[in-house]
Protein backbone atom coordinates (compact mmCIF):
# COMPACT_ATOMS: atom_id res chain seq x y z
CA UNK A 1 0.00 0.00 0.00
CA UNK A 2 1.15 3.46 -0.75
CA UNK A 3 -0.22 6.95 0.19
CA UNK A 4 1.02 9.15 -2.42
CA UNK A 5 0.95 13.15 -2.42
CA UNK A 6 -0.86 14.61 -5.41
CA UNK A 7 -1.97 13.14 -8.32
CA UNK A 8 0.41 14.37 -10.96
CA UNK A 9 1.44 11.07 -13.44
CA UNK A 10 4.57 11.43 -12.51
CA UNK A 11 5.04 11.42 -9.17
CA UNK A 12 2.53 8.16 -9.44
CA UNK A 13 5.15 6.73 -11.71
CA UNK A 14 8.13 7.46 -9.28
CA UNK A 15 6.85 5.99 -6.83
CA UNK A 16 5.89 2.67 -8.31
CA UNK A 17 9.07 2.28 -9.89
CA UNK A 18 11.03 1.78 -6.69
CA UNK A 19 8.93 -1.75 -7.02
CA UNK A 20 11.35 -4.22 -8.52
CA UNK A 21 10.55 -5.20 -12.15
CA UNK A 22 9.10 -8.90 -11.60
CA UNK A 23 6.95 -7.60 -9.20
CA UNK A 24 5.41 -5.13 -11.49
CA UNK A 25 5.38 -7.55 -14.03
CA UNK A 26 3.00 -10.01 -12.04
CA UNK A 27 0.95 -7.62 -11.91
CA UNK A 28 -2.57 -8.74 -13.82
CA UNK A 29 -4.66 -6.61 -13.64
CA UNK A 30 -5.51 -2.60 -12.12
CA UNK A 31 -8.75 -1.03 -11.11
CA UNK A 32 -8.97 3.07 -11.26
CA UNK A 33 -11.43 5.53 -12.02
CA UNK A 34 -11.72 7.51 -15.51
CA UNK A 35 -8.49 10.07 -14.59
CA UNK A 36 -6.27 10.10 -17.53
CA UNK A 37 -3.32 10.75 -15.32
CA UNK A 38 -4.10 7.57 -13.25
CA UNK A 39 -4.56 5.36 -16.94
CA UNK A 40 -0.94 6.71 -18.06
CA UNK A 41 0.98 5.85 -14.82
CA UNK A 42 -0.43 2.38 -14.57
CA UNK A 43 0.56 1.60 -18.21
CA UNK A 44 4.10 3.30 -17.43
CA UNK A 45 4.15 1.07 -14.28
CA UNK A 46 2.37 -2.20 -15.08
CA UNK A 47 3.05 -3.09 -18.76
CA UNK A 48 1.44 -6.40 -18.32
CA UNK A 49 -1.81 -5.38 -16.58
CA UNK A 50 -5.62 -5.10 -17.77
CA UNK A 51 -7.09 -1.83 -17.11
CA UNK A 52 -10.32 -1.95 -15.24
CA UNK A 53 -12.91 1.30 -14.94
CA UNK A 54 -14.43 1.18 -11.68
CA UNK A 55 -17.68 0.36 -11.67
CA UNK A 56 -18.89 3.31 -8.83
CA UNK A 57 -17.07 5.45 -10.57
CA UNK A 58 -19.20 5.00 -13.87
CA UNK A 59 -22.25 4.82 -12.28
CA UNK A 60 -21.38 8.19 -9.98
CA UNK A 61 -21.60 9.72 -14.01
CA UNK A 62 -25.21 9.13 -14.24
CA UNK A 63 -26.46 9.46 -11.08
CA UNK A 64 -24.40 13.32 -11.12
CA UNK A 65 -26.39 13.63 -14.26
CA UNK A 66 -29.54 12.84 -12.85
CA UNK A 67 -29.27 15.22 -9.68
CA UNK A 68 -27.99 18.13 -12.26
CA UNK A 69 -31.59 17.73 -14.37
CA UNK A 70 -33.10 18.00 -10.45
CA UNK A 71 -31.20 20.71 -9.50
CA UNK A 72 -32.31 22.55 -12.93
CA UNK A 73 -35.88 21.76 -12.17
CA UNK A 74 -34.97 23.64 -8.68
CA UNK A 75 -33.89 26.59 -9.74
CA UNK A 76 -36.65 27.02 -12.27
CA UNK A 77 -39.03 26.74 -9.66
CA UNK A 78 -37.63 29.37 -8.17
CA UNK A 79 -37.46 31.70 -10.51
CA UNK A 80 -41.30 30.59 -10.96
CA UNK A 81 -41.94 31.82 -7.69
CA UNK A 82 -39.57 35.05 -7.40
CA UNK A 83 -41.47 36.02 -10.86
CA UNK A 84 -44.95 35.30 -9.51
CA UNK A 85 -44.03 36.98 -6.00
CA UNK A 86 -43.06 40.30 -8.61
CA UNK A 87 -46.40 40.05 -9.92
CA UNK A 88 -48.08 39.79 -6.76
CA UNK A 89 -46.04 42.89 -5.53
CA UNK A 90 -47.18 44.70 -8.40
CA UNK A 91 -51.00 44.14 -8.26
CA UNK A 92 -50.99 44.72 -4.61
CA UNK A 93 -52.15 41.27 -3.65
CA UNK A 94 -50.56 38.93 -1.43
CA UNK A 95 -48.59 35.96 -2.41
CA UNK A 96 -49.87 32.97 -2.50
CA UNK A 97 -47.24 29.88 -2.63
CA UNK A 98 -48.38 26.64 -5.03
CA UNK A 99 -49.16 24.17 -2.56
CA UNK A 100 -48.96 20.44 -3.51
CA UNK A 101 -50.99 16.72 -2.12
CA UNK A 102 -48.30 15.96 0.52
CA UNK A 103 -48.24 20.02 1.96
CA UNK A 104 -44.71 20.69 -0.06
CA UNK A 105 -44.16 23.41 -2.52
CA UNK A 106 -42.66 22.58 -5.68
CA UNK A 107 -39.53 23.60 -4.63
CA UNK A 108 -39.38 21.71 -1.88
CA UNK A 109 -40.32 18.64 -3.24
CA UNK A 110 -37.48 18.38 -5.83
CA UNK A 111 -34.65 19.56 -2.68
CA UNK A 112 -36.15 16.68 -0.49
CA UNK A 113 -36.45 13.79 -3.32
CA UNK A 114 -32.16 14.05 -3.91
CA UNK A 115 -32.13 10.88 -1.92
CA UNK A 116 -34.95 9.11 -3.28
CA UNK A 117 -33.04 9.49 -6.86
CA UNK A 118 -30.44 7.34 -5.17
CA UNK A 119 -32.23 4.41 -4.20
CA UNK A 120 -34.00 2.19 -6.49
CA UNK A 121 -37.60 1.33 -5.60
CA UNK A 122 -37.57 -1.47 -4.00
CA UNK A 123 -35.53 0.63 -1.45
CA UNK A 124 -37.87 3.45 -1.03
CA UNK A 125 -39.88 3.89 2.56
CA UNK A 126 -43.85 4.17 2.19
CA UNK A 127 -43.21 7.88 2.95
CA UNK A 128 -40.65 7.63 -0.07
CA UNK A 129 -43.10 6.06 -2.51
CA UNK A 130 -45.70 8.76 -2.15
CA UNK A 131 -42.93 11.68 -2.78
CA UNK A 132 -41.71 9.56 -5.66
CA UNK A 133 -45.06 9.60 -7.10
CA UNK A 134 -45.79 13.11 -6.72
CA UNK A 135 -42.57 14.02 -8.17
CA UNK A 136 -42.91 12.16 -11.12
CA UNK A 137 -46.31 13.41 -11.77
CA UNK A 138 -45.46 17.18 -11.76
CA UNK A 139 -41.86 16.33 -12.90
CA UNK A 140 -42.10 13.87 -15.97
CA UNK A 141 -38.79 14.28 -17.66
CA UNK A 142 -37.65 13.56 -13.99
CA UNK A 143 -39.22 10.22 -14.11
CA UNK A 144 -37.31 9.29 -17.68
CA UNK A 145 -34.21 10.22 -16.12
CA UNK A 146 -34.67 8.55 -13.43
CA UNK A 147 -35.52 5.53 -15.58
CA UNK A 148 -32.54 6.20 -17.91
CA UNK A 149 -29.99 5.86 -14.78
CA UNK A 150 -31.82 2.79 -13.35
CA UNK A 151 -30.97 1.21 -16.99
CA UNK A 152 -27.81 2.34 -16.38
CA UNK A 153 -27.11 0.59 -12.91
CA UNK A 154 -29.14 -2.55 -14.35
CA UNK A 155 -26.63 -3.39 -16.73
CA UNK A 156 -23.78 -3.96 -14.40
CA UNK A 157 -26.31 -7.11 -13.33
CA UNK A 158 -25.37 -8.74 -16.03
CA UNK A 159 -22.27 -12.02 -15.76
CA UNK A 160 -21.34 -12.01 -19.25
CA UNK A 161 -18.98 -8.90 -21.01
CA UNK A 162 -20.86 -9.25 -24.73
CA UNK A 163 -23.90 -9.31 -23.57
CA UNK A 164 -23.15 -6.44 -21.18
CA UNK A 165 -21.47 -4.69 -24.27
CA UNK A 166 -24.22 -5.14 -26.39
CA UNK A 167 -26.80 -3.52 -23.26
CA UNK A 168 -24.18 -0.45 -22.94
CA UNK A 169 -24.19 0.31 -26.62
CA UNK A 170 -28.06 0.62 -27.15
CA UNK A 171 -28.58 2.31 -23.52
CA UNK A 172 -25.95 4.84 -25.68
CA UNK A 173 -28.44 4.79 -28.67
CA UNK A 174 -31.14 5.53 -27.05
CA UNK A 175 -30.03 8.29 -25.20
CA UNK A 176 -28.91 10.15 -28.41
CA UNK A 177 -32.84 9.82 -29.29
CA UNK A 178 -33.47 11.60 -25.96
CA UNK A 179 -33.39 15.73 -25.23
CA UNK A 180 -31.25 15.32 -22.05
CA UNK A 181 -27.95 17.33 -22.54
CA UNK A 182 -26.66 15.86 -19.19
CA UNK A 183 -26.83 12.36 -20.44
CA UNK A 184 -25.38 12.80 -24.01
CA UNK A 185 -22.22 13.73 -22.00
CA UNK A 186 -22.40 10.09 -20.07
CA UNK A 187 -23.42 8.54 -23.20
CA UNK A 188 -20.54 10.02 -24.61
CA UNK A 189 -17.75 9.17 -21.80
CA UNK A 190 -19.06 5.65 -21.48
CA UNK A 191 -18.78 5.41 -25.26
CA UNK A 192 -15.11 6.47 -25.24
CA UNK A 193 -14.01 4.53 -22.23
CA UNK A 194 -16.50 1.16 -23.22
CA UNK A 195 -13.08 -1.33 -23.21
CA UNK A 196 -12.12 0.04 -19.83
CA UNK A 197 -15.66 -0.15 -18.64
CA UNK A 198 -16.44 -3.87 -20.16
CA UNK A 199 -13.20 -5.38 -18.53
CA UNK A 200 -14.89 -4.83 -15.01
CA UNK A 201 -17.18 -8.03 -16.24
CA UNK A 202 -13.63 -10.52 -16.35
CA UNK A 203 -13.18 -10.27 -13.17
CA UNK A 204 -15.33 -7.77 -11.41
CA UNK A 205 -12.94 -6.22 -9.34
CA UNK A 206 -13.73 -2.86 -7.82
CA UNK A 207 -12.14 -0.51 -5.54
CA UNK A 208 -14.67 -0.42 -2.78
CA UNK A 209 -12.56 -1.40 -0.40
CA UNK A 210 -9.98 1.21 -1.28
CA UNK A 211 -12.33 3.64 -1.14
CA UNK A 212 -14.27 3.03 1.81
CA UNK A 213 -10.71 3.23 3.58
CA UNK A 214 -10.36 6.54 1.75
CA UNK A 215 -13.53 7.36 3.71
CA UNK A 216 -12.62 6.70 7.01
CA UNK A 217 -9.45 8.85 6.44
CA UNK A 218 -11.51 11.55 5.35
CA UNK A 219 -13.57 11.32 8.36
CA UNK A 220 -10.82 11.40 10.86
CA UNK A 221 -9.82 14.40 9.53
CA UNK A 222 -12.77 15.85 9.82
CA UNK A 223 -12.99 14.84 13.24
CA UNK A 224 -9.84 16.56 14.20
CA UNK A 225 -11.33 19.35 12.49
CA UNK A 226 -7.93 19.31 10.07
CA UNK A 227 -4.44 18.73 10.32
CA UNK A 228 -1.59 20.67 11.49
CA UNK A 229 0.91 18.28 11.88
CA UNK A 230 1.08 16.09 9.20
CA UNK A 231 3.98 13.25 10.74
CA UNK A 232 1.72 13.08 13.55
CA UNK A 233 -1.18 12.40 11.64
CA UNK A 234 -0.02 9.73 9.63
CA UNK A 235 1.27 8.34 12.75
CA UNK A 236 -2.27 8.11 14.34
CA UNK A 237 -3.58 6.54 10.77
CA UNK A 238 -1.03 3.74 11.03
CA UNK A 239 -2.15 3.04 14.92
CA UNK A 240 -6.05 2.86 14.15
CA UNK A 241 -6.11 1.66 10.71
CA UNK A 242 -3.02 -0.77 10.06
Amino acid sequence: MAVIKGTLSKDIVTTLMKLSSDKRLQVNEVTLDMAKNMESAVKQVFTNATLVTDRFHVIKLSMEALQHIRVNLRWNELDKENEAIKQAKEQQITYEPVVLENGETPKQLLARCKYILAKKPNDWTENQTQRANLLFKYFPQLQTAYHHTLDFRNIYENQHKAIAKIAFEKWIEKINTTEMKPFYTVANTVKYNLENILNFFNNRNTTANAESFNSKIKLFRANLRGVTDTQFFLFCLYKLFA
